[in-house]
């Protein structure tokens, strides 16, 4: 039991006491009077018994009438409590998990301090699940992109009849890379969550980073080739020892974007050099580059600046 509730329970005892006393007592006097009034002398002993039948009659009668007065007020008190709490689930049913339940009645450690303490902790946890489902949406979506647009783009090349078989088988091979690409989405999308919780597994093995690239130009090859840019390429041969698959993020990121945000007719530079025991990736384009406020922003997930810059 809670200081409060104790604190209530002393309250209760100590009025019905002093409600108690008052009505005894005026018991007595009155007896007394009717008593003398109607010349009756009894006995103490009787006196006594009789003055407190009578008291406790009259008790019982006037806490069942307070009783009756104060209960539905009680209980609505009570109710009122229990508002905010059923306001706020009914919220966190309907998708709000921005509810938090506070005020005078929570503050304290009785049961509705509990409550109301396990209402806004359901409501942070859904609401985290919400943000992970949104987070999870946004993943998927952006993932796919760049592997369903080389899909469809090389699908359309081949709708042409006068494509030579050696394009042909090219362009197929390049659609099936994809195909196995998008199958690994789920695997990628766990290395990310891996990533953001600290408990990525890396699989470094050693493998031509130029190749890499140069694959991953090919396979964007529609998307420049529809805009006519001109790619300049340059790639020095470089093994390097990494995660295949992360890595392949970084250059197909970086590759697309550059793409996206360089004008028709433009030209994009890619370049890859070995300095001593290091490997350098470099890649310019004719676009109208990333702002200074932008640039502040370039490592957060998924960042968009202003829309207004980018080219079709």
């Amino acid at each position: 039991m809670t200081a409060r509730q104790k604190r209530g329970v002393f309250a209760v005892i100590a009025g019905v006491m002093a409600i108690a006393t008052v009505i005894l007592t005026v018991t007595f006097f009155v007896t007394g009077l009717i008593f003398e009034l109607i010349d009756y002398h009894p006995q103490p002993v009787i006196g006594y018994v009789i003055n407190s039948v009578i008291g406790l009659l009259l008790c019982f009668l006037v806490l069942t009438i307070i009783g009756r007065y104060f209960g539905p007020r009680q209980r609505a008190s009570q109710m009122g409590v229990f508002n905010p709490i059923l306001e706020a689930m009914r919220k966190i049913a309907s998708g709000d998990f921005s509810v938090k339940l506070e005020g005078e009645h929570f503050q304290d450690d009785g049961i509705f301090s509990t409550l109301a303490q396990s209402v806004n902790t359901m409501a942070v946890e859904l609401n985290e699940m919400e943000q992970m489902r949104q987070e999870f949406i946004s993943n998927v979506s952006h993932e796919i992109q760049s592997p369903l647009t080389s899909i469809r783009g090389f699908a359309r090349a081949l709708q042409n009849d006068r494509l030579s078989e050696e394009d042909r088988c090219h362009y197929l091979t390049i659609i099936e890379t994809e195909s196995m690409r998008l199958s690994k989405l789920t695997d990628n999308l766990l290395k990310l969550a891996s990533l953001e919780s600290d408990q990525v597994k890396f699989e470094p093995k050693a493998y031509r980073l130029d190749r890499q690239i140069r694959n991953l130009i090919l396979v964007a090859e529609p998307q420049w080739l529809d805009k006519t840019i001109e790619m300049d390429v340059s790639l020095q041969e470089v093994t390097v020892c990494a995660d295949e698959d992360l890595l392949s993020q970084v250059w197909i990121n970086l590759i697309h974007n550059s793409i996206k945000f360089t004008p028709p007719d433009g030209k994009i530079c890619v370049q890859l050099t070995q300095r001593d025991d290091k490997a350098e990736f470099m890649i310019r384009d004719t676009g109208s580059g990333i702002s200074p406020e932008d640039q502040q922003h370039i490592f957060e997930r998924f960042y968009e600046g202003d829309k207004t810059r980018e080219w079709a």
